[in-house]
């Protein structure tokens, strides 16, 4: 009878504890799920220092840009720290607001992403893939890196840029 009871209490034991192995499976999958979107949708381009010089910096990886994009009329707009940093990153989002900011553009202070941020793209993926992008970012090792900006039209930048210019307009001279 003892061997009995102990048995099945190794068995109740296993079956609560397969739902909880299922479910860190599951996570697994989402997070590896969003880690592919992540690099085919190229998030690390714009968001991890060094990319736009050739030597993307891999230990702050998606911790923001040093390099911003200058749209004529709007400002400059340098890819903001996406990783799990409270104070300089997207630490204190939750997931439901980073889906949010993927699919709609709004962020949770009200503000709307840059032109330059695609999510009018990323509005099209399934509710699916975005929740995994967004359980991704939240998997990273958070990276303290304040980026500047943005800077509105006629503010000094503190960054290198990369100017977009409408047709007919002159290109800057080079330096002296």
């Amino acid at each position: 009878m003892f061997r009995l009871s102990v048995r099945l209490a190794f068995l109740a034991a296993c079956a609560l504890e397969l739902p909880l192995s299922m479910a860190a499976a599951a996570d697994d999958q989402q997070i590896a799920r969003g880690e592919y979107l992540v690099t085919i949708g190229g998030c690390n381009d714009c968001h991890t220092p060094g990319y736009f010089f050739g030597k993307p910096d891999g230990g702050r990886f998606l911790g923001g840009s040093d390099v911003g994009f200058e749209i004529p009329g709007q400002g400059v707009f340098v890819g903001r720290n996406i990783t799990p940093d409270k104070e300089t990153g997207i630490g204190s989002w939750t997931r439901e607001q980073i889906v949010t900011a993927l699919q709609t553009g709004q962020r949770p202070d009200g503000r709307v992403l840059a032109p330059i941020m695609p999510w009018h793209a990323f509005a099209q993926l399934t509710d699916e893939d975005v929740t995994s992008i967004a359980a991704f970012l939240q998997s990273l090792k958070p990276v303290t890196n304040q980026v500047p900006g943005p800077f509105k039209p006629g503010e000094k930048v503190s960054t290198f840029l990369f100017r977009i210019m409408p047709p007919g307009e002159t290109a800057a001279s080079a330096p002296n």
